[in-house]
């Protein structure tokens, strides 16, 4: 059995700063090459190019990982490789696009709407940054994830309904309070954070073929898409069979709204095509897939085989993977996040263990003579919660 490695070492501690908002086709009429139309403008490449900039010091350059053990490898010409986004902190990739949005907008308050990954995301920025965080969930959010958001500190709202009844709530309380809303998926900021996933994965994998992606909201595949322009590539989503809400907008040639659906992938529940996220995946994904429960929970139990522990959302893409067939050319899926009840319930003591350090180290500060107690960097925070 192959045992995944472990993390890599955490980078230099991080300076949390904002930066202006820069739109990729501002800087020239027409955009650059391989720009679409977004919610705000164009969204391009570059994009993502200064979003890895961005928030290099806070996220973890992830490893790809071999599927399948040296011997098997070579005795069946496979070379699927795992993008393994379970090990960065907060166990998934939301981390990237929750942090290019947190860095650039320099929200103090901020809302979202989350069926978990992003909110824990949220939830650790906001506590290293000392912002306040709402998470919005609708019916069906695991309870650990639940637990987790709120032993890093954040605030959640429950509401009843699927995810366009989730994000709805969102919205409005963020009007409400004058908050910063950071959706999950459909933001510029957000897809452009999660499309350094795609970057990496050319970087290190230039001869890669086909990459696989899950697919919920479509942040992560826009995101990828957008990485992968000017490159030959495919790209392929991958949905599972209840929600498959791109695969049905883009046969219809128009966003579409699904009634709620029910599925293992607890993240990919989306009901509808982002406004941002629809563009760039209507005009450079190459196919897109669904994948059955039974699917998904078999390749979650392959993964666990190999030393992997994935959430049932971030076996969709091996599973996609496997419905097609191990050919000979290189691929990779992208593994997008390890959240198992026992990982959330891990990384919610070490929250609170880290609070309640950090509780005891500010009353002790007060009690001695020196008024200034050492300060607490963001990346000792996303150390001790990873």
């Amino acid at each position: 059995m192959t045992t995944a490695p472990a993390a890599p070492a955490a980078p230099a501690a991080p300076v949390m700063s904002a930066a202006p908002v820069m739109s990729a086709g501002s800087a020239a009429s027409g955009g650059p090459a391989g720009a679409v139309r977004g919610r705000r403008g164009q969204l391009g490449p570059a994009d993502v190019e200064a979003a890895a900039a961005r928030i290099a010091g806070q996220v973890r350059r992830t490893p790809l990982l071999p599927l399948l053990p040296a011997p098997d490898r070579h005795r069946t010409g496979a070379r699927l490789l795992l993008k393994a986004e379970h090990l960065q902190y907060g166990g998934s990739f939301k981390l990237r696009g929750a942090a290019n949005a947190v860095l650039t907008l320099g929200a103090r308050r901020i809302v979202t709407g989350s069926s978990g990954n992003h909110g824990i995301a949220l939830a650790r920025l906001a506590a290293a940054l000392g912002a306040e965080v709402t998470v919005v969930l609708a019916g069906g959010a695991h309870p650990a994830k639940i637990a987790l958001i709120r032993a890093l500190g954040g605030r959640t709202v429950g509401v009843p309904g699927g995810v366009a009844e989730r994000d709805a709530r969102a919205r409005a309380l963020a009007e409400e309070t004058g908050a910063v809303l950071v959706p999950s998926s459909d933001h510029e900021l957000v897809v452009a954070g999660q499309g350094t996933v795609g970057l990496e994965i050319l970087a290190e994998a230039p001869d890669v073929e086909t990459v696989y992606v899950p697919t919920g909201g479509g942040g992560l595949l826009a995101g990828v898409c957008l990485a992968a322009y000017g490159h030959p590539v495919r790209v392929v989503g991958v949905e599972p069979a209840g929600t498959p809400r791109y695969a049905r907008s883009l046969a219809a040639g128009h966003p579409v709204r699904l009634a709620p659906g029910d599925t293992v992938a607890d993240g990919l529940r989306g009901q509808q095509p982002g406004a941002v996220p629809y563009p760039v995946i209507r005009d450079r994904v190459d196919d897109l897939v669904t994948v059955s429960d039974a699917e998904i929970l078999a390749s979650a139990a392959l993964l666990r085989r190999r030393g992997i522990e994935a959430e049932p959302s971030g076996a969709v893409a091996l599973a996609g993977a496997m419905r097609a067939g191990r050919g000979t050319g290189r691929a990779v899926a992208v593994v997008s996040g390890g959240n198992t009840t026992a990982a959330l319930a891990s990384a919610a003591a070490a929250a609170t263990s880290a609070a309640a350090s950090r509780t005891h180290r500010t009353t002790h500060a007060t009690r001695t003579t020196c008024t200034t107690p050492t300060p607490h960097t963001t990346r000792s925070l996303l150390e001790e919660t990873s």
